[in-house]
């Protein structure tokens, strides 16, 4: 185990006082890795949230006039001060997420490229587009990104960095302001973030922070928040929608997946199961695009089979705050029941453990070895649900027809994986229901791709994070005609039925040309 927490309770105090928070009361949170107390965190009031949103609406408009210049230099300084304070960054990471370093250092990479990103390209996403108008050369109409006002984030606790800013970015971007509620699990590190964002430019009062039970103060967001944006399990998730839409204001949703990859005749089976690896077991499962069913075509399945396994049992787990381990902790006594049950079951339901299946105890108080599966049925728990830790079960499948529907089955959309010749899995990927698939790759092709949309189907979400998707989804579309010479209804000195008539051989010639 670490020998010390590496962060001062001087440095809590600074991190923690960027939190709106005029109550006496305060939450300990603890460490996964060690188990003991971390931080003592305040607890925000429903005041101190009306606060919050009064601050953020009176700071949105002056930043919403902010020259994007302005907003595009600030986004590139974050870029370069994340970079530069990524040791801390990735301490507090692990200390409070359990993970190794580096599966942190992937959230430190990824809130780096998001800033820079939109850095260069939000001045031409939000740029006002041209549309054809009623009248060809007489109707001229633009489209302006109008921002939200005011957007609430309610942030997740197993990628407590790049969730907690990365979603918030392209608000800002677009001329937001936010009010942020971090996981009471990972405080420290979204406030971290929150502190660079604050030092690369950005208004204090644009990015609020409160803190609290999400049933207090994330209902509390919701209430009063233009937009929301979660991160969590879907029946979370569905709660949250309720709520917006009784309220008529938008909300994006990624939740949970159980995530298929398939092996395809044809692939690679070394480096299929070298992807696997890291496609299942990054930040010990606690990701919502990992893999955690395997479906290997029979002629590959028995090779593969022997080469993932080997490739699991070489992992090395432990606490430590260096590169050495390459599995983490779980992140809570929650997740770690919730893999042991999924586990059990399914033993007791006639599946094997091909390798794994303890959990470590020597090691910290909430760690569980890489666990393969073999032989589950749809009886056990984890055949359908998300076990959302170290946890991934083996599947035979005869053809393609088989594999597809196998991926397919269930309530989820999240994310696939499809190993094997590129032309033979670029075919099969649209038939996949998943609002990512990967091919060759586990989810970094598509999770790091930053100009991609990001997001799930079915019971797995709506709406979009990165790319345009993911900045437009916080702003509100805006028509706006000019009409000259004639009016769109018609000249006064012309009947309504000769203007009729007019309209007619107008539209009938319009139809006959290709632009109109």
């Amino acid at each position: 185990m670490p020998a010390a927490v590496p962060i001062s309770s001087d440095r809590i105090t600074q991190l923690t006082r960027q939190i709106r928070s005029t109550s006496a009361e305060t939450r300990t949170t603890t460490s996964p890795l060690t188990g003991r107390p971390l931080a003592e965190v305040p607890v925000s009031s429903l005041e101190d949230v009306d606060d919050a949103f009064d601050a953020a609406r009176a700071a949105q408009v002056a930043w919403a006039a902010t020259p994007i210049a302005r907003r595009q230099r600030a986004f590139l300084r974050l870029h370069d001060l994340v970079l530069r304070h990524q040791d801390e960054l990735l301490d507090l990471i692990q200390l409070e997420s359990g993970k190794s370093r580096a599966h942190a250092f992937d959230e430190v990479a990824h809130l780096a490229l998001t800033a820079r990103y939109y850095a260069r390209r939000m001045k031409r996403q939000l740029a006002p587009s041209r549309r054809n108008g009623a009248i060809p050369g007489l109707t001229s109409v633009h489209v302006n990104q109008v921002p939200k006002g005011v957007v609430g984030i309610i942030a997740p606790w197993n990628y407590p960095l790049t969730m907690a800013l990365s979603d918030g970015l392209p608000a800002i971007a677009a001329g937001n302001a936010v009010v942020l509620k971090p996981d009471s699990q990972s405080p420290l590190i979204a406030l971290a973030g929150v502190e660079l964002l604050r030092k690369a430019g950005i208004p204090t009062d644009v990015w609020q922070v409160v803190s609290g039970a999400g049933s207090v103060v994330g209902t509390a967001i919701i209430e009063q928040a233009d937009y929301i944006c979660f991160t969590g399990s879907t029946a979370t998730g569905t709660l949250v929608a309720k709520q917006a839409a009784e309220r008529l204001v938008s909300c994006s949703l990624e939740l949970g997946g159980k995530n298929p990859m398939i092996v395809l005749p044809g692939a690679d089976v070394d480096r299929a199961a070298a992807g696997a690896v890291t496609a299942c077991f990054s930040s010990a499962g606690q990701l919502c695009v990992s893999i955690e069913r395997l479906y290997v075509h029979d002629s590959l399945y028995d090779a593969f089979r022997e080469a993932f396994v080997e490739r699991v049992r070489s992992l090395s787990i432990g606490p430590s705050l260096d590169w050495d381990a390459d599995i983490g902790s779980l992140v809570s006594a929650a997740q770690l029941e919730t893999t042991a049950k999924h586990v059990d079951d399914a033993i007791a339901n006639g599946a094997s453990v091909l390798v794994g299946g303890r959990a470590r105890p020597d090691l910290g108080p909430f760690f569980y070895e890489p666990t393969v599966l073999e032989g589950v049925t749809a009886a056990a728990e984890c055949f359908a649900d998300e076990t959302f830790g170290p946890l991934v079960s083996l599947y035979r499948f005869g053809d393609v027809e088989e594999a597809v529907a196998l991926a397919n089955a269930g309530e989820y959309g999240l994310n696939a994986s499809i190993w094997g010749p590129v032309p033979d899995a670029r075919e099969i990927a649209p038939r996949i229901k998943a609002g990512t698939v990967n091919i060759n790759e586990g989810f970094s092709a598509t999770f790091g791709s930053v100009d991609a949309p990001m997001g799930g189907m079915r019971s797995s979400g709506t709406g979009r994070r990165q790319g345009p998707e993911g900045l437009l989804r916080y702003t509100e579309p805006q028509s706006v005609g000019v009409q000259r010479l004639v009016p769109v209804g018609g000249p006064d000195f012309l009947s309504a039925k000769i203007f009729a008539r007019v309209m007619t051989v107008a539209l009938a010639l319009l139809r006959r040309t290709r632009r109109a």
